[in-house]
């Protein structure tokens, strides 16, 4: 997503230079979604893997919708989940997509329709595996009864430890993959944002609680732990946080998001701390559930979660 102009203003090239890193150091999941730059994240996404498709398991969302005056909703009938896939595949430049998830739960319509839809794409060969993003623990029960749910991606990290409540366990017990995004709170724990007046004018976090004032200071407090046991395990804050969320138990993978190399690299290294087990207990005692102050999205977006 930070690929498309959301946090902050990215550049195409460098954008496509960092997939291609990415790959070469064996890195094969690769996350978009149609509501990204409207589709237009999809189109640098299929420009990078052109060419490399075999190397990559690759995973995209619909749901989200924008109308001309900008206002989002979502949309999970069922004649449109074939006509949103089709159109991913051709900004995609591929015959199939590895991964097919619903952004976010249609309200109004029952979750049965929306994933029977995205079992045919599977019977015809669009959609290899389908999974839910944002969904609760009784949609995912749901959906899974009609076609089996291979991944649930929702936020989790170091400061939303929200599904450790009921999604892990779940997950756990039906066999669903679990994909953490935002593992890095939107880069808030890499402990490099001191100041919100770091963000420019169009980034999206200014309108993110977490990153108002008060909030962040507050929040600022959290990371400050962080940074600290950074220094004492040798990494950077980033890698620590990365690494926490890699020890915990069951199938969870992490996608932190980056338009930079140099991100990257820091990011991918994480595989290599382990942390002691003394630091984990302290993370853990710190950043424990609703420690950060604020919600992790403004509260139009908040009410579109969990359903």
């Amino acid at each position: 997503m930070g690929m498309s102009p959301v946090y902050g203003v990215p550049e195409d090239a460098e954008s496509i230079a960092t997939i291609h890193r990415a790959l070469e150091l064996g890195i094969d999941f690769i996350d978009t979604a149609d509501a990204y730059g409207d589709g237009q994240n999809e189109v640098i996404v299929g420009n990078a893997i052109r060419g490399l498709r075999e190397k990559v398991v690759l995973a995209s969302k619909f749901g989200i919708t924008r109308s001309d005056d900008g206002t989002l909703a979502v949309n999970g009938r069922p004649e449109y989940v074939s006509k949103a896939c089709d159109a991913s595949l051709q900004r995609l430049g591929v015959e199939t997509i590895d991964l097919y998830y619903l952004h976010r739960v249609d309200p109004v319509i029952p979750i049965e329709d929306t994933v029977g839809a995205m079992a045919r794409l599977v019977q015809t060969g669009k959609v290899r595996y389908i999974g839910l993003s944002e969904a609760g623990a009784q949609t995912v029960r749901r959906a899974h009864a009609v076609h089996p749910i291979a991944a649930l991606q929702t936020e989790y990290s170091l400061w939303s430890r929200d599904p450790e409540t009921e999604l892990l366990s779940l997950c756990a017990e039906l066999d669903v993959g679990f994909v953490a995004y935002s593992p890095l709170g939107r880069g808030f724990l890499t402990g490099t944002i001191s100041q919100t007046d770091h963000l420019t004018d169009g980034d999206r976090r200014r309108a993110m609680p977490r990153f108002a004032d008060g909030n962040f200071e507050a929040n600022n407090q959290l990371v400050s732990v962080l940074r600290q046991a950074a220094q004492s395990e040798g990494c950077t804050p980033a890698q620590l946080a990365l690494a926490w969320l890699m020890s915990r138990p069951g199938s969870i993978v992490p996608i932190p998001g980056t338009k930079r190399l140099k991100w990257l690299e820091e990011n991918a290294a994480a595989v290599a701390v382990a942390p002691s087990s003394a630091i984990l207990e302290r993370l853990d005692e710190v950043f424990r559930l609703n420690a950060a102050a604020g919600t992790r999205h403004p509260a139009a977006q908040m009410a579109r979660l969990g359903i």
